[in-house]
């Protein structure tokens, strides 16, 4: 909207995860954020949310002091202007998915700490872009890694010009204690504990024009992070409709595909179909709800596993715990409160 002013919306965490980096090489995290204009004392306020632009100033701010693109956060530098290298090497492709080949050709070359490729697709047509720190010692708090995955989803919007469904984004450690800024960073399925990192994508969208021009593109690196780091208004996917419509009804008896086509006025076939397409199904994503709702269930409140479970919609607690450690790596038991 016109002439509003920012909201903020983003957890004050990211506030330290992104110059701490730069802090381990000897910047002074005052020098740091008053450059970006952000006042020191919200580092002592966690409940301070920042903004797009603060953030993306202070990611600057960093980036000159570290003359690192990876922010310090890296075993092996990336020097300022690998990024636009590449974005100018790539812009003359024909395709998205010849883009995300020259991507990751200049950044395997360029980069020494970067495991990166595009992986062929598996029987569903899903392709997976592999993108993970291979040395995670410096990046503490998984900003670098976070930022990459970022970086490549939106950038990959942005040359097409259209929110591309991916279908999941894996992480290769444990769900963090912010993850609920992963749910809105990135408009897919979360997968955590995975063997590596990066994101899946069905083999259709490798097919898209890029539309950008060489002034677009311009505008867009002179502004850079900021554009990264703006979150997509609308998420249209059928996945999306699908996911609201779920989280509405009670988990213990949520509806079949045949009720949920009388829903949303669409065939059961073309619901499948189409959920393939955006990388996903029916079952997935109420498997998605329940292990998003059991962890909070078991994060948050006084509850005993039977309860959960029954909660959740298992109706065999032995079910739901082989089930809870598949999606976290531990136990109910052992699960933290």
């Amino acid at each position: 909207m016109p002439n509003s002013l920012p909201r903020p919306h983003i957890a004050n965490h990211y506030l330290r995860a992104s110059i701490c980096g730069a802090e381990r090489l000897g910047a002074r995290r005052e020098v740091l954020l008053a450059d970006a204009g952000v006042p020191t004392a919200w580092l002592d306020k966690p409940e301070q949310l920042i903004t797009e632009e603060e953030l993306t100033r202070l990611i600057k701010t960093v980036w000159r002091a570290t003359r690192d693109e990876f922010m310090g956060l890296s075993t092996s530098r990336c020097k300022n202007g690998t990024f636009a290298l590449m974005a100018d090497y790539c812009l003359d492709s024909a395709s998205l998915g010849a883009v995300l080949r020259k991507s990751a050709r200049v950044y395997s070359i360029a980069c020494n700490n970067v495991d990166i490729g595009l992986d062929e697709s598996d029987d569903n047509r899903l392709v997976f872009f592999r993108l993970s720190l291979e040395d995670t010692s410096l990046d503490t708090d998984h900003m670098l890694q976070e930022f990459l995955l970022l970086m490549w989803q939106r950038f990959a919007c942005w040359l097409v010009d259209q929110q591309i469904p991916f279908a999941t984004t894996r992480f290769n450690y444990p769900s963090p204690p912010h993850v609920n800024e992963y749910r809105a960073m990135y408009p897919t399925e979360l997968q955590f504990n995975a063997e590596v990192c990066g994101f899946s994508l069905h083999e259709k969208y490798l097919h898209l024009p890029v539309v950008r021009s060489e002034a677009e593109l311009a505008v867009f690196l002179k502004e850079a992070p900021a554009y990264i780091l703006h979150r997509p208004d609308i998420d249209d996917s059928l996945r999306n409709r699908v996911r609201t419509l779920l989280a509405s009804q009670s988990l213990k008896d949520m509806p079949s595909l045949d009720e949920l086509a009388q829903l949303l006025h669409m065939t059961p076939r073309s619901i499948g179909r189409k959920l393939q397409e955006e990388g996903t199904s029916l079952r997935k994503i109420k498997t998605s709800l329940r292990q998003e709702y059991a962890i909070k269930l078991m994060s948050t409140e006084n509850l005993s596993v039977a309860d959960v479970s029954e909660r959740v919609g298992f109706s065999e607690t032995a079910s739901f715990c082989r089930a809870f450690k598949r999606w976290t790596g531990k136990s109910p038991s052992q699960w933290p409160g």
